[in-house]
């Protein structure tokens, strides 16, 4: 057996973070066995689907990396052959026209309630004659016994199928519903897996009505626990719901979102890093827990320093290039660049984010005035220190790392001070900044004549 996953998720927002993580599970499972991950845009609500929500989507599939392995599928596109399948089961005899008004429909809830009976549909149309009245087509569900789920996440799970109503099929204007389209979309795309969240759950017993219903067999079912947020209430915007390029434009790697995602709610051992090639080949639903995970920014951030570092010095570069240009208003010039490039070592272990980064690597590219949070930390002393130590430089021919620390310290140890004394001043000139990489890596990246020109501009 082919295994055959799908993600389908609906247009009527953009792609948040629970479902980019159900999407990453579903790519996970078809890799591991060497099988098929297919997407389905489930756009069946006209009125609230829109075209900007596909595309943010596609867009955040494709930033992530979770490629399908087939052109995606529109659900509104294959109307007519899930009203199809509703008629096929008219006339098998295992569906109904249900011609209920809907005051007869409120009618029955209103009884049942005042009964303390579940306000569902009672059936009454099952031995209705044909009649010439609107009506909707109803699936002919099971009324005693039960339907048993045995779940690949949650374990066996079961449900008195008393419990659930004839679900519509198909509205009166011969239009299908949600319930049914799903079912002949994962059975006409041989989808053996349906991995999604528990949410879901409920909506698997009466899913699995349709299928016997038709004669077909019925995907194993594995339904994930949601997220919630640090303090373990329902997942909201203020605890991490964003749409997945919220996440980009914080400045994110897509494989340190991955790694992440990947943790909430599933394990291997106490490994935290763990790259997508390791993923693909210890994933398993097994491993995935039964209660809902935590979304911890604290921790994605510390994944995501973790990917910085390991991220080449180039492609850190190219990442934040547009970050520095937008914040300049202009391009920057190849000798910028090259400063970026050297000095990324000592600037991407200091990051959490691409944005840091790029925050802690402008004084490379444009000279930071200093403000008088800055200026309150150069004292006299401290100028006067700077003072003497530019007249030293201007003598060096040498111009490397190790050369200007060696003669900082000379310089210290003669005027009896710390080398903190000195160099602190001397960070505030070249970065107008208080916190930075060693002040020698940035003279060597900035060149002489710009450490000179910075050095000299503070200590007038």
């Amino acid at each position: 057996m082919t295994v055959v996953t799908r993600f389908a998720p609906s247009p009527t927002g953009f792609l948040h973070i629970g479902s980019a993580r159900t999407a990453l599970f579903n790519w996970l499972f078809a890799r591991h066995y060497g099988g098929k991950f297919l997407l389905r845009i489930e756009d069946t609500d006209r009125a609230r689907s829109t075209q900007e929500a596909i595309q943010a989507i596609l867009d955040g599939m494709d930033w992530l990396g979770l490629h399908a392995d087939e052109p995606p599928i529109f659900q509104s596109h294959l109307a007519a052959r899930h009203a199809s399948v509703a008629y096929e089961l008219l006339e098998k005899g295992n569906a109904y026209k249900c011609y209920c008004t809907p005051e007869e429909l409120e009618s029955i809830r209103e009884t049942a309630r005042s009964e303390g009976r579940s306000p569902k549909y009672d059936g009454r149309c099952r031995n209705r004659q044909d009649d010439t009245r609107p009506f909707v087509v109803r699936l002919k569900s099971p009324q005693t016994g039960l339907t048993i789920i045995k779940d690949l996440v949650q374990g066996e799970v079961k449900v008195d199928n008393e419990q659930l109503d004839d679900m519509v099929l198909l509205r009166t204007d011969g239009t299908p519903t949600y319930m049914l389209s799903v079912v002949v979309d994962d059975y006409d795309m041989k989808i053996t897996h349906v991995i999604r969240g528990d949410d879901h759950l409920t909506n698997a017993f009466r899913q699995t009505h349709i299928y016997k219903a038709m004669n077909w067999s019925v995907p194993a079912f594995a339904h994930i626990p949601l997220i919630h947020g640090a303090d373990g209430a329902k997942l909201s915007k203020r605890h991490g719901a964003l749409g997945i390029e919220a996440y980009r434009d914080m400045g994110l790697l897509p494989e340190a979102l991955l790694n992440y995602l990947l943790r909430l709610g599933w394990s291997h051992g106490d490994d935290e890093i763990i790259p997508m090639l390791k993923a693909i080949e210890w994933f398993n639903l097994e491993s995935i827990g039964k209660s809902a995970a935590r979304f911890d920014f604290v921790k994605l951030n510390h994944i995501n320093s973790h990917y910085l570092r390991e991220t080449g010095d180039k492609a850190l570069v190219k990442l934040i290039q547009p970050l520095l240009e937008t914040k300049l208003g202009t391009a920057l010039a190849p000798l910028h660049l090259e400063r970026l490039l050297k000095g990324m070592p000592g600037l991407k272990t200091r990051a959490k984010t691409l944005l840091e980064l790029a925050d802690n690597a402008l004084f490379y590219v444009h000279f930071i005035s200093l403000d008088d949070k800055a200026k309150a930390q150069l004292t006299q002393e401290s100028v006067d220190l700077l003072q003497g130590f530019i007249h030293i430089l201007k003598t060096k021919e040498d111009w490397t790392e190790r050369a200007l620390e060696e003669a900082a310290r000379t310089f210290s140890e003669e005027h009896k001070v710390g080398l903190g004394k000195l160099a602190q001043p001397a960070r505030i000139a070249l970065t107008g900044q208080a916190v930075s990489p060693s002040i020698f890596e940035i003279m060597a990246v900035l060149g002489r004549e710009e450490s000179l020109k910075r050095l000299q501009g503070t200590a007038k």
